[in-house]
């Protein structure tokens, strides 16, 4: 390659690595100001795109079908521990 093109071509080059280290820098200040002024960063993502765990795609579960709303038939979720909560005291109650 001549001189007048590869000279050039070089310094496309290094000012591409260049810039792109300071567009991260400056990146990488806004959302270091934004976290400690207790801002949200927001980046610009494509309609109907999800991200990371947000996104499960083709992994989601099923969503089960329309069923009429039904009372539960007992305690459940995280409140209920069933055979794992402690045993219940006798006589005393909350003071």
């Amino acid at each position: 390659m001549p001189d007048w093109i590869q000279i050039p071509v070089l310094v496309l080059i290094v000012l591409l690595v260049v810039g792109s280290w300071g567009f991260k820098a400056k990146r990488k200040i806004a959302q270091r100001r934004a976290r400690r002024q207790g801002q949200t960063v927001t980046v610009a993502t494509q309609p109907a795109q999800g991200r990371g765990a947000d996104y499960l795609g083709p992994y989601a579960p099923q969503q089960p079908a329309q069923q009429p709303a039904q009372q539960p038939s007992g305690p459940s979720g995280a409140d209920f521990l069933g055979s794992y909560a402690p045993p219940q005291r006798q006589g005393s109650g909350p003071a």
